[in-house]
C-alpha cells in the first residue's frame, strides 16, 4: 500500500491537471441597474469573463467604441447624463492581444422620459426562503392598463409579468434564483409610457441540503484519511523486525 503522503500528492496532482486544461472563455453582459433609464440618468454596461488577463472591447451597433481593461474578471463602461444618442445594442469582445476569444450577447440600452408612477415590488413569503420553496413576485403600480417587467441583476433577459395575474411564480427555488430583483412598468397605448424602476429586493435562498451534503463529504473524507493512516501503520508493523 502507498504511504499516505503519496496518496495525497497524487490527489493534488490530479486536481492541478484538471485546472490546467483551459476551456473556451464565456462572457456575460448586463446592465447595472437593469431596465430602461431616464433622460439624464445613468447605467453601467458590465462585462464578465472568468479570466484574469486580456481585455474587453466594447461595441455599439457593431462599431467599436472603447477598450476596457479587466479588473479582476470584469470590466465596466458607465453611461451618465444619458440622451437618446446613448440608445442601441452594446456587446463585448474578450481579446488576448489582437485575437478575439469570445463574443457576448447584445444588451439593449433604452432611454425614455418616465411618465408613470413608480411601481412597488414585493415577494411572498419573504426575501429569505429555503431551497425548494414556492416564491411569488408581485409588481404593483397605480395604473390599470400597465404591464410590467421583472428584472434580475446580472441577466440580459427580462420577464414580462402577466397582466391578468400580476404575479410571477417560482416553484422549487434554488441557489441560481438568488439575486437582486426589481420591476418596471409601461403602457402599450398609442404613446408608449414608462415608469421608473422599483426599489430592489434581494432574494436569498438557503440550501440546507447542500450544506448537509458538504458536511457529509467532509466527514467521509476524514474517515478515509484515518483509514489510510491506520492501514499504513499496520503495514509498517508487519514489515518491521520480529
Amino acid at each position: 500500500m502507498r504511504p499516505v503522503t503519496q496518496v495525497l500528492a497524487l490527489a493534488a496532482w490530479l486536481a492541478a491537471q484538471s485546472k490546467a486544461t483551459p476551456s473556451d472563455p464565456s462572457i456575460s453582459i448586463f446592465l447595472k441597474p437593469p431596465g430602461v433609464i431616464p433622460l439624464g440618468g445613468s447605467t453601467t454596461v458590465c462585462c464578465i469573463c472568468q479570466r484574469d488577463n486580456g481585455h474587453f472591447v466594447l461595441y455599439k451597433g457593431g462599431r467599436q467604441i472603447r477598450t476596457l481593461e479587466l479588473r479582476g474578471s470584469r470590466a465596466e463602461f458607465s453611461i451618465s447624463n444619458a440622451t437618446k444618442k446613448d440608445e442601441g445594442g452594446y456587446s463585448c469582445h474578450y481579446m488576448d492581444g489582437s485575437t478575439v476569444l469570445a463574443r457576448s450577447e447584445t444588451v439593449e440600452v433604452r432611454v425614455e422620459e418616465f411618465r408613470l408612477p413608480r411601481p412597488v415590488l414585493s415577494v411572498l413569503p419573504g426575501c429569505k426562503v429555503a431551497a425548494g420553496a414556492y416564491v411569488a413576485f408581485r409588481c404593483t403600480i397605480a395604473h390599470a392598463n400597465a404591464a410590467c417587467f421583472l428584472y434580475l441583476e446580472g441577466q440580459v433577459q427580462a420577464t414580462l409579468l402577466p397582466k391578468e395575474q400580476g404575479d410571477f411564480n417560482l416553484s422549487r427555488v434554488h441557489k441560481d434564483d438568488e439575486g437582486r430583483y426589481s420591476c418596471q412598468c409601461f403602457t402599450s397605448s398609442a404613446l408608449l409610457k414608462w415608469s421608473a424602476v422599483s426599489k430592489t429586493l434581494d432574494l436569498v435562498v438557503r440550501d440546507y441540503t447542500w450544506c448537509n451534503a458538504v458536511r457529509l463529504a467532509l466527514g467521509v473524507a476524514v474517515l478515509v484519511l484515518l483509514g489510510l493512516i491506520v492501514a499504513e501503520a499496520l503495514c509498517s508493523r508487519r514489515r518491521g523486525p520480529h
